[in-house]
């Protein structure tokens, strides 16, 4: 293999598409799998080609990249009967760059390390914005080796890449971002109610914020989507919720206390059971403002 590879794409989704968008872009050539035409339809009028079946994306691969939304799906695509597992050819890379479980991922790692397939782990920190700007940060554990051959290909979307090491490093380290995520929304939730109690407005302490000591990118990429209360979600609390059910599942299996990461896990559960599930997971704020009796007082002024 070299820098003119192939590369073949499963997912093409909100992540998927901008990051696919961007290795066709720099020259590689492209199938994507991708059962709805309309997320590959982008891609497609750029130049990819459409992989009808796992084993048309074999075919027309020597690296295959997932960005998937869950651990069904993962274990449907690689082990499932007549999955990649049965399809991939002996020095072939797999790519799997989603939030999963340590657990599954290490299944995966062992079934493919039977058929001589090197398998990375590459989840990404980021938005659909650097995604698009190429400017993600990749997180890889798995064969140095085959790191090191598709690295061109990682730095087609990202501006940093971070060798871990081995094993499941990567998928550790995604899942330790994800609960400072998560937990940031609910924090900053309650700080800026007890603001609004203050008399403070939300944009004066979000300005404040963004220039103190606890500023952050996060919060930076949050700040109009918090003044304006404009709570399309590029992250949705159903969607935080699946990541911290895989954190709290490797907390359990390792025996870590999370007794903070548990707490947060329930408020993402209020906001789901008051309708929220598809907005946002920084919409924690307005819940918290419910809490504290300003929904009310808001619709009163």
């Amino acid at each position: 293999m070299s820098d003119t590879m192939r590369v073949g794409w499963a997912g093409i989704g909100k992540m998927g598409a901008p990051m696919s968008r961007r290795v066709l872009e720099n020259g590689y050539a492209l199938s994507v799998y991708e059962p709805l035409p309309e997320n590959r339809a982008s891609v497609v009028a750029l130049g990819a080609n459409v992989a009808h079946s796992l084993e048309d994306l074999v075919e027309t691969s020597d690296v295959v990249m997932l960005t998937i939304p869950n651990d069904a799906i993962l274990r449907n695509l690689i082990l499932a009967p007549s999955a990649l597992a049965e399809l991939l050819r002996p020095g072939q890379i797999v790519v799997e760059m989603s939030t999963v479980s340590p657990e599954l991922s290490a299944e995966v790692a062992d079934a493919l390390s039977r058929v001589d397939v090197a398998y990375l782990r590459a989840p990404v920190s980021g938005s659909t914005m650097t995604a698009s700007s190429g400017t993600l940060s990749v997180m890889i554990s798995g064969p140095e080796d085959a790191y090191r051959k598709v690295k061109p290909i990682l730095a087609s979307f990202s501006i940093k890449q971070f060798y871990l090491g081995n094993g499941e490093e990567a998928r550790y380290l995604k899942l330790v971002l994800n609960a400072l995520v998560g937990a940031t929304a609910a924090l900053l939730g309650e700080a800026l109610t007890l603001g609004l109690k203050g008399n403070l407005s939300v944009e004066t302490m979000l300005n404040v914020i963004c220039e103190s000591a606890v500023a952050s990118p996060l919060i930076a990429y949050k700040r109009d989507l918090l003044v304006n209360r404009n709570f399309d979600p590029a992250f949705s609390v159903s969607q935080m919720m699946k990541d911290f059910d895989l954190i709290l599942g490797a907390a359990k299996s390792d025996h870590v206390p999370m007794y903070l990461a548990s707490m947060i896990r329930q408020q993402y559960e209020a906001a789901f059971a008051d309708g929220l599930a598809e907005k946002d997971f920084f919409v924690l704020f307005e819940q918290y403002e419910r809490l504290a009796g300003l929904s009310r007082e808001r619709k009163a002024l």
